[in-house]
């Protein structure tokens, strides 16, 4: 996914000049010569987050199209406020690129780890939340992005699915219960693989979401009648329970119920570990999901 963001914007720095990109060291690599080519219009401002962030509003304000990108905790939760004051609150946008994700890069410790980044900016309003599922999704999604003045996150992962999923702003369903389903399961960006075989020996509707925000909630209850129940579990790569604001806003007029799963609210690993056992002590491995897929439905 990371070179796929990087080729696209390359692409995007030769054809359109109101591109720059902002970085703070991280991946500086991949637009040295772009940065050669477009002289200020690739600025590395240092490790400095806080004014990668002001820089960006600052560009902005002039009619530039920035996109920012550095890992998670230092693009979303070190400068949360200049998101807050020199993005949201000046009425101007920009495109946030972040990788590393909940615990991609584990090997670095906590400092590199943002589980909660989805649930800080969404106490922003207004900003639009992309988690792609599969590098080709990331170009889509830039390539839609890039020509808007909206602030947008595009959360980048070191996991993908086999096959990408045609980008959409609404839930997009890849397999369809009985009608007389035990429920529907909701699975975010890379998390599709794993969910699909989890839920394989479940009679229940899977939808996919490579946007969460704005979040299809006129078409989580168009899927939630169709299936015939109202039991709904969203299985995100990031804090577990961070749509479940959105579930009830969108099954309001409906009894239901839901269950979140993703990194957990109640536990910090504080072992490096890989992903994969972070991912495992989560419950977001397919075993994990397909124990609480279970559990929840079978009831």
């Amino acid at each position: 996914m990371r070179e796929a963001f990087a080729a696209t914007v390359r692409g995007a720095l030769d054809d359109d000049p109101r591109v720059a990109v902002v970085l703070a060291v991280i991946s500086g690599d991949k637009f040295r010569e772009s940065g050669a080519r477009h002289p200020g219009r690739v600025i590395d401002v240092g490790i400095r987050e806080q004014a990668l962030v002001g820089v960006a509003g600052g560009l902005a304000l002039t009619g530039v199209r920035p996109i920012v990108h550095s890992y998670a905790p230092f693009l979303v939760e070190r400068p949360f406020e200049q998101l807050k004051i020199s993005l949201s609150h000046q009425g101007v946008g920009a495109i946030l690129v972040g990788i590393g994700g909940s615990y991609d890069a584990s090997f670095a410790g906590r400092t590199h780890q943002a589980p909660g980044d989805v649930a800080v900016l969404d106490s922003l309003p207004g900003w639009a939340v992309h988690v792609p599922g599969h590098p080709n999704e990331v170009r889509q999604l830039l390539l839609q992005e890039i020509p808007l003045d909206r602030p947008v996150y595009l959360r980048l992962s070191s996991e993908a699915n086999r096959a990408p999923v045609p980008v959409s702003e609404k839930l997009t369903v890849v397999r369809r219960g009985s009608g007389r389903s035990t429920g529907v399961v909701v699975a975010v960006g890379p998390m599709l693989d794993r969910t699909l075989e989890a839920t394989a020996g479940l009679d229940v509707t899977v939808a996919y979401a490579s946007t969460v925000r704005p979040f299809d909630r006129e078409g989580l209850n168009r899927i939630v009648a169709a299936a015939g129940s109202a039991d709904v579990l969203v299985v995100e790569p990031y804090l577990e329970g961070t749509s479940a604001h959105e579930v009830s806003a969108a099954l309001a007029d409906r009894r239901h119920r839901q269950l979140g799963l993703g990194v957990s609210r109640t536990e910090e690993l504080r072992a490096y570990g890989t992903p994969e056992e972070h991912a495992r002590a989560h419950g977001l491995d397919t075993e994990g999901i397909a124990r609480a897929a279970r559990d929840f439905f079978l009831v």
